[in-house]
């Protein structure tokens, strides 16, 4: 029997909401094609034509690519990271003395100043060869020290901080708690405000790099008192502040050379002037930092998919099976397809998304999260196929292959390293979550009160009016548009039809949208419970930026003279598979089995099934389902141990 959980932290699930609804970036300042895509409006002159980069930034980051790749193939041995668990200090060595520590710091604090479109090629090479030293890069810049200094910091903190994380000392982001994991609610740090310092005391989880890290981004509670606004609060910490513990290093499925682990503090002091933005506003910066911090994680979906199609197309050409390679069998055909088609608009969304941050002409909190979502996903997805190609060698082990004689192939480690992808920076789940809250702003922006049961009936009849208004000018746009024009979005037309995949996705928004506005009708106040018809809209979403996105980089690649014509037919061919799964989604947006699967869940949770787990045995050890965080000092031996010590 399980021993009980102590020490947990409870809020209800209002005040769970309200917390996440106040960190919420509220303004749309700038205009968001995904946003639009979601109400029905498909503004393909927000994405078409491709932006490009300046041919300045590309000369630099083509130059540090050219290193970079020089290095991964000389100095990276992915299978010793995979045997040791561990990235050896030479390789960290040689990444800081190339400054790919500092690829998206500025290069007055000694950084690279690389744009997001070659951070995220970056991210990709590195990632191909060690998905472990991707993380490694990843957590550093993309959610470590420098990009909530970069965009919140004083000039005294980047003064400081930013030189020595470009070129020294790695950095990590700790959020997580072992009771607290989406619903920073429930955060259970706290910094208590002593002077001109904090005294941090707590525990965090998943601390990805902070085994090894000198610098540390942590959230902690701060008591209201007077003087003190209080809330979740962001902090730069010296890693190796007296109190600090690294209690245990964690160990995972895949990623075997992540340096991810338990933290403790213990009356840890921190300077006032090391705080990050005021008092409060931690889960706002940690969740701005994310808007484009997300797309390193796409960055390195869309390079594992490369990897697969390599692999794939080498193994498939030379496999016989029945007189001719398995390449030329339908069902193996099919696979492939679907990896080269998929890769191709995996990278086209990453480079469109990384593109428009670069020109911060548009905002990208959707299209971000739509990348992350959508990205590991389909690369799991791709992974698993090609396991599934590859056979027996597939689930075989790279090492295992090498000591008979084999190419060493590690498909079977892909899909580990991959599956993390899912989980990291927000699950699946919560991704949907998100995007949808966001997709339906609008609408609860003029419907929000009329929906609410806790507001009052004056306040009802308000917003009923002004949600009159604008559903009457909303609602006849969604009737008709330029989708059912059989000459539109004509200049996608040159050997292969693309015009038509266009005037689909215009087609599916306003369905999207319509459904959306039915949806929100017919549950009202209940709509934010109903998570399987949102996830299901966001999917369709993704699906739909993620053909657009192919659509327009095939033209630049055709307008361009690089390999046009053939991703026109990797556009086509993805926007076919693409729509087939639109339409699957759109059907199970009323046709599904949600209802009856609630009542399955109560009656699993309420032990009406315990009979159907009879006759196994459980290998799980006795112990709680979440370690008990209580602050206090720590009982065991510091782990950490910072690269080169």
């Amino acid at each position: 029997m399980s021993a009980p959980t102590t020490h947990r932290n409870t809020v209800t699930e209002r005040e769970a909401r309200q917390v996440a609804e106040a960190a919420r970036e509220r303004d749309w300042r700038k205009p968001s094609f995904a946003k639009e895509l979601f109400l029905g409006r498909f503004r393909l002159d927000l994405v078409h034509p491709h932006p490009l980069p300046t041919e300045e930034s590309v000369r630099r980051g083509e130059e540090f690519l050219a290193k970079l790749r020089a290095f991964c193939e000389t100095e990276i041995d992915s299978a010793r990271i995979e045997r040791e668990a561990r990235i050896p200090d030479e390789v960290v060595a040689g990444l800081k003395e190339l400054g790919a520590l500092g690829m998206k710091i500025d290069q007055r604090y000694g950084g690279l100043g690389l744009t997001q479109l070659y951070y995220n090629k970056a991210l990709a090479l590195v990632g191909s060869v060690s998905p472990a030293v991707g993380a490694l890069l990843s957590a550093h810049q993309s959610i470590g020290v420098p990009q909530p200094l970069k965009m919140f910091g004083t000039q005294e903190q980047k003064d400081a901080f930013l030189p020595r994380c470009a070129r020294t000392d790695i950095s990590a982001f700790l959020l997580t708690e072992p009771d607290v994991g989406s619903d920073p609610a429930r955060l259970a740090t706290t910094a208590v405000p002593d002077g001109d310092e904090y005294v941090l005391d707590g525990v965090k989880l998943w601390t990805t790099n902070g085994v090894v890290a000198d610098l540390l981004v942590v959230m902690a509670r701060v008591p209201k008192s007077e003087g003190h606004p209080g809330g979740i609060t962001a902090f730069v910490v010296e890693a190796a502040s007296e109190g600090i513990t690294v209690e245990h290093r964690n160990a995972f499925m895949g990623l075997r050379g992540i340096e991810n682990g338990v933290t403790r503090f213990h009356r840890v002091r921190v300077p006032a002037a090391h705080r990050v933005g005021p008092e409060g506003a931690g889960l706002k910066i940690a969740l701005t930092t994310l808007n484009t911090g997300r797309l390193s994680l796409p960055a390195l979906c869309a390079g594992a998919g490369k990897w697969c199609l390599k692999i794939a197309r080498e193994w498939s050409a030379e496999r016989v099976q029945w007189g001719k390679p398995v390449a030329r069998h339908e069902a193996v055909g099919a696979k492939i397809s679907f990896i080269a088609a998929t890769t191709f608009a995996l990278e086209a969304v990453l480079d469109l998304s990384s593109q428009m941050a670069d020109e911060d002409r548009n905002d990208i909190r959707i299209e971000a999260a739509l990348a992350k979502l959508y990205g590991s996903e389909m690369a799991w997805r791709m992974a698993d196929e090609l396991v599934q190609i590859r056979g027996g060698r597939g689930y075989e082990t790279a090492e295992s292959l090498r000591a008979r004689g084999e190419r060493a192939v590690p498909a079977e480690q892909m899909l580990r390293d991959l599956r993390i992808n899912r989980i990291f920076e927000g699950s699946t789940e919560i991704m949907r979550l998100l995007i949808a809250r966001e997709a339906v702003d609008a609408h609860l922006s003029v419907a929000g009160d009329l929906i609410d049961p806790a507001t009052s009936l004056p306040d009802k009849a308000r917003a009923g009016a002004h949600a009159g208004a604008f559903y009457a000018k909303w609602l006849p746009k969604l009737v008709a548009g330029p989708g059912q024009l059989p000459t539109s979005y004509g200049e996608f037309r040159h050997g292969v039809d693309l015009s038509r995949h266009l005037r689909y996705v215009e087609r599916a928004a306003r369905r999207l949208a319509r459904s959306t506005f039915y949806g929100m009708s017919r549950w009202q106040g209940r709509m934010e419970t109903k998570q399987g018809f949102l996830g299901r809209i966001v999917d369709i979403g993704a699906e739909l930026f993620a053909m657009s996105a192919a659509c327009v980089r095939a033209e630049r690649l055709r307008t361009r003279d690089e390999h046009g014509r053939e991703a026109y037919q990797l556009a086509d061919a993805f926007c076919r598979q693409a729509r087939i799964r639109v339409e699957e989604l759109f059907g199970r947006l009323w046709t599904n089995t949600d209802d009856l699967d609630r009542k399955v869940v109560k009656g699993v949770l309420g032990g009406a099934y315990t009979w159907l787990e009879e006759g196994i045995v459980d290998p799980s050890e006795d112990g709680p389902w979440i370690a008990d965080a209580t602050p206090g000092p720590s009982t065991a031996d510091n782990a950490r141990w910072p690269y080169g010590d």
